[in-house]
């Protein structure tokens, strides 16, 4: 007998404690377990991921209505200020208008104020210069009818 036949022995021995031990099962089990760890970790990583993308998805579309809803809002915002200052305009060319109109009336009432002033302070020194000339060639109640008479003519042609 020789060391090869007793290595052999010690072998066989060896394997058979390792299969009453059940080792090679424990061993697979464990290596099974493990292995369903892992795809229990992979499945939840690819359900994560999932999630993760549809999330992203949800918030780009959110992101493009938002987008497009202030894109909106600024468009009617632009509308808006475009009628507002359209009515601002007219109205504005409404009051210049206006206001010419009464600046033109006021102009034309301090002419007629003027042109009557005018007629009234002619009057005045008409009936003056009358009264001076009739006052020193005519003399007594000739002269007082005389003046009184072109007065009253002068006042009529004048108003």
């Amino acid at each position: 007998m020789d060391a090869t036949f007793w290595a052999l022995i010690a072998l066989v021995l060896f394997v058979g404690i390792l299969l009453y031990a059940k080792v090679p099962g424990l061993l697979g089990t464990k290596l099974d377990a493990r292995a369903d760890a892992i795809k229990a970790d992979l499945d939840d990583a690819r359900r994560l991921r999932e999630e993760a993308q549809e999330l992203l998805a949800e918030y780009q579309r959110k992101k493009v209505e938002a987008e497009n809803e202030a894109r909106a809002i600024v468009e009617q915002a632009k509308r808006e200020a475009e009628i507002y200052g359209e009515e601002a305009r007219k109205k504005m060319a409404e009051q210049i208008e206006r206001r010419t109109k009464l600046a033109e009336q006021k102009i034309a009432q301090a002419e007629a104020a003027a042109v009557k002033d005018v007629r009234a302070a002619a009057t005045e020194l008409a009936i003056e210069a009358a009264s001076k000339i009739i006052g020193t060639e005519v003399k007594g109640a000739k002269a007082a009818g005389l003046v009184d008479n072109t007065i009253a003519g002068l006042k009529k042609q004048l108003n």
